[in-house]
């Protein structure tokens, strides 16, 4: 069927996006033949963007970028999952983000978003930069209000709105539907 990555885009020291990504992976019910990875921004530790030339040449000089390009590249679409920063998203998922523009062009994504409101306002930016790299942005979102008062110790959510499984079931529907514009 497809083949969806789970992009977490925090690194913040005492983060609790790798419990809300955990949570969410052990809701899901995955259609027979889906995969999902996990990609983690930390331990793929990318510089602060540092291609010569803009990532639509495609030209990447440097291994860790040719390494990103790779994997990123095995994808059919992709869940980001992102805090929300001064309404924005977190900083190392759109450097990330921007590395690359082919992988991830004609290739859905969904938003796991935490923080005040849900992450609203950043998953909002990140749709404007989906569209940018010719994605399909979904608008099924799952997000999680307030985290440091709802998920706890044990990497339980008591408090989020969404539904994992319908997410990802969408997302794969679109990663079936756009693979011809892949080709």
């Amino acid at each position: 069927m497809a083949h969806i990555q789970i992009i977490i885009g925090s690194t913040r020291p005492g983060r609790v996006a790798k419990k809300i990504t955990d949570w969410y992976m052990g809701k899901l019910e995955l259609p027979a033949g889906s995969t999902i990875e996990l990609v983690d921004l930390q331990d793929i530790n990318l510089p602060f963007l540092d291609e010569a030339m803009s990532a639509s040449m495609g030209q990447y000089q440097n291994e860790h970028t040719k390494k990103f390009a790779e994997l990123i590249a095995k994808a059919d679409g992709y869940i980001w999952v992102t805090p929300e920063y001064n309404h924005a998203p977190s900083p190392v998922l759109l450097n990330a983000i921007s590395f690359l523009k082919k992988e991830w062009q004609y290739k859905p994504v969904a938003f796991l978003g935490y923080g005040v409101v849900g992450a609203a306002r950043a998953i909002e930016h990140l749709v404007s930069v989906a569209s940018e790299l010719q994605m399909v942005p979904l608008r099924e979102r799952v997000w999680v209000n307030e985290p440091w008062a709802n998920v706890t110790e044990a990497g339980e959510v008591t408090d989020f709105r969404g539904e994992p499984t319908g997410q990802v079931t969408e997302l794969i529907r679109w990663a079936n539907a756009t693979k011809s514009l892949r080709s």
